[in-house]
């Protein structure tokens, strides 16, 4: 935890709604910035006991928190992990407040605003803006297929906050790249903006696909037929099937150019040829081999 909302208010974890009530006017009446103009220490305290009593304040959140489900940002705990969308998300995003962020759906939570016309009058600090607060950012980890990732899509995950977000695939994202949507976060305090939506993607491998850059490579298997005579056949790419030239005489480890068939159209698809022989015993195979003149030609092979 890299800091604790309990000690920012100065309370113990069995804090009741009105101690942590109790606390947070008290901690705002000594140091709002417009009582204590120009101390930053006392401003970052003022802004860590806001964010403290944002989450403690809502039930909801004060729940999850006291369980170990979030952390005091607000966001969800590696071990938890959060409920799986249909889609496969795994939904990072804490029902709750972190600093700056504003009280979960369903929460009975207090207005500050309320909280500092009791204490300094009404409309005391709306010239500063200090009642409104920017909402929290929410994190979460998307699962994507390969495919998804190479030609772009959209996806509606739930977050486990009970709300829907669209997410929209950009062509060619990787694995660790984060997609920020702007608003889609936590609500703000007193009207502030909402926070962003953090979107971490991780893409799923695909069965046989594999990328490397720009560029797409996977491996073919081909009869002996094929092989010797040559012919022409259907490769999978990314944007779906195309037709394939293989030349006779391939070998297996001979590698065919796709030009434009890499990611989102950028870069290549290179595709690496396998010679399957039949999977079972083949007789008429066996006695061609046998009386092949070229039977004990062998291959080059690597030396020490």
């Amino acid at each position: 935890m890299s800091w604790d909302p309990y000690a920012a208010l100065g309370l113990g974890r069995t804090a009741s709604a009105d101690e942590i009530r109790r606390a947070y006017r008290s901690l705002a009446k000594e140091l709002h910035p417009d009582v204590r103009p120009g101390d930053k220490q006392a401003e970052e305290r003022f802004k860590r006991a806001t964010a403290a009593f944002n989450l403690l304040s809502d039930p909801a959140t004060k729940s999850r928190f006291d369980r170990g489900e979030i952390d005091a940002d607000g966001n969800e705990r590696m071990a938890y992990g959060g409920a799986r969308s249909r889609q496969g998300a795994r939904a990072h995003a804490g029902a709750g407040a972190g600093p700056g962020g504003g009280p979960g759906p369903g929460a009975d939570a207090f207005d500050l605003g309320d909280i500092f016309s009791d204490l300094f009058g009404p409309g005391f600090g709306g010239g500063r803006g200090y009642t409104r607060m920017r909402g929290r950012d929410i994190r979460f980890t998307l699962d994507i297929d390969f495919l998804d990732a190479v030609n772009g899509a959209r996806r509606r995950v739930s977050l486990s906050e009970g709300r829907t977000l669209d997410v929209a695939i950009p062509a060619g994202v990787e694995s660790g790249q984060v997609l920020r949507l702007k608003g889609q976060g936590g609500a703000g305090v007193q009207g502030g903006p909402a926070g962003d939506a953090l979107v971490e993607l991780n893409v799923r491998p695909h069965p046989f696909f594999r990328r490397e850059g720009q560029d797409i490579h996977m491996d073919l298997s081909i009869s002996l037929t094929e092989a010797v005579e040559g012919g022409r056949l259907q490769a999978p790419t990314p944007s779906g099937p195309v037709t394939l030239t293989i030349p006779a005489g391939s070998n297996t480890g001979k590698v065919l150019r796709l030009k434009g068939k890499g990611v989102s159209g950028q870069g290549d698809q290179f595709v690496r040829l396998q010679i399957m022989l039949p999977e079972t015993p083949d007789d008429e195979l066996k006695k061609f081999v046998k009386k092949w003149p070229k039977r004990d030609v062998t291959p080059p092979r690597p030396s020490e």
